[in-house]
């Protein structure tokens, strides 16, 4: 079993700067009006991909408070097998693992596919969300931050 080499904690108290910058670049596409569902489950599939523990059980628990049915979490990992994702949310997908992979590169399809389904400035702000993450799971997979646990049924009614 893995530990952690430093928490998510730390990094608040180590780097507050640069905490700041990430969670504001974080934080910019929902500001600018991005569907939060969207977003959630663009950040769990790239935190799935980089192999980011505490990334993914954040947004997992992220996306439960703001009501993302369980069905589309429990499928983001295999989201082109599964029938319930928009097409919207299949072209926020594709352009996710494109980014988060980028030695495969974005392809033309990829591209056409997004653009098809955002606007220039929604797909810019999307981009910013996937880079985001990808930051975010640079820190928490380099540092094995331990994922928060679930609340317990006690604790969600206070």
């Amino acid at each position: 079993m893995s530990h952690a080499r430093s928490e998510y904690e730390d990094f608040k108290t180590l780097a507050p700067d640069v905490y700041d910058l990430v969670l504001a670049l974080g934080q910019a596409a929902a500001k600018a009006g991005m569907d939060k569902h969207l977003l959630e489950l663009v950040k769990l599939r790239a935190s799935q991909i980089n192999g980011c523990a505490f990334c993914v059980q954040h947004h997992i628990l992220l996306s439960e408070r703001l009501g993302v049915p369980a069905d589309k979490l429990n499928l983001v990992v295999v989201w082109r097998e599964a029938p319930l994702f928009s097409a919207r949310e299949r072209a926020a997908l594709a352009w996710t693992e494109a980014l988060t992979l980028l030695p495969d590169g974005v392809s033309d399809d990829v591209y056409a596919e997004a653009s098809a389904h955002f606007s220039e400035q929604e797909l810019t702000y999307l981009t910013s969300a996937v880079a985001s993450i990808n930051v975010w799971n640079r820190f928490g997979a380099a540092y094995r931050w331990t994922p928060a646990e679930r609340p317990k049924k006690a604790d969600a009614a206070a």
